[in-house]
């Protein structure tokens, strides 16, 4: 296995690169990002130690509202990265938050799968996007908000949590369209893994563009701990914030 300096000095020459800072928060993303189905990625834990070593806070994210914030902290905890279910951000509990604000006291009608505990099969089941069209379709009315990634919900929750400035936070994440997109539209600095579901060509064809790309979470931290008050004005050569 490389070490960190000979990974970090491969990224560079790929046309990679790695922030060089420690922020004071990180949102992580998790399945593609800190592992990929019940597989921890190499570096993973190392990483979030370091950061959390360095006094820096840390939340995790997921579009998947089977599981339960306790359900993920558990599995983060077993796979060696000790958490609590505080630092999970679900769209669920941007839901409860969401309805709690706006209509409080109203009753609910739910059209949901129900929060279950279980793995639950990947590919050729519709998902919230085509259930929601055809509600839409059926009743005539537009759904009042979406509050998953990439939303301004579940973006103002996960800074909530972190209690840093936007501009001292970093997302880290596999997916264009809804961790980095929630990066740019909230004004934290955006890190892409390759490690997921997002490929070089994918990302040379598209229009949204990351501060900085890594090939997955091992290579996010610089090879020592620097100032985390630093100003981060140093983006991947082409990106624009």
């Amino acid at each position: 296995m490389k070490g960190a300096g000979e990974a970090g000095g491969a990224q560079e020459a790929s046309g990679k690169h790695r922030p060089p800072r420690v922020f004071r928060g990180y949102a992580f993303d998790l399945d593609g990002t800190i592992y990929l189905g019940g597989t921890l990625f190499p570096g993973a834990a190392d990483a979030v130690a370091r950061i959390r070593g360095q006094g820096s806070r840390v939340v995790f994210l997921t579009n998947n509202p089977l599981h339960s914030p306790e359900s993920y902290a558990q599995r983060l905890t077993g796979l060696g990265i000790p958490a609590e279910p505080g630092e999970v951000v679900t769209p669920l509990g941007v839901l409860t938050a969401y309805l709690a604000d706006r209509h409080p006291g109203r009753a609910v009608l739910t059209i949901a799968e129900p929060l279950v505990d279980a793995t639950t099969p990947d590919g050729g089941l519709p998902d919230c996007a085509a259930m929601l069209a055809a509600l839409e379709a059926c009743t005539g009315a537009r759904a009042e908000a979406i509050v998953g990634k990439p939303s301004e919900h579940m973006a103002a929750e996960l800074l909530r949590r972190l209690a840093v400035p936007a501009g001292e936070a970093a997302i880290v994440g596999d997916r264009l369209s809804t961790d980095i997109a929630m990066s740019r539209s909230l004004g934290t600095t955006s890190v892409l893994v390759l490690s997921g579901a997002t490929t070089e060509d994918e990302l040379a064809r598209s229009p949204q563009r990351p501060d900085y790309v890594i090939d997955g979470i091992a290579a996010l931290l610089p090879d020592e701990p620097g100032d985390r008050d630093e100003p981060a004005n140093a983006a991947t050569e082409g990106s624009a914030r």
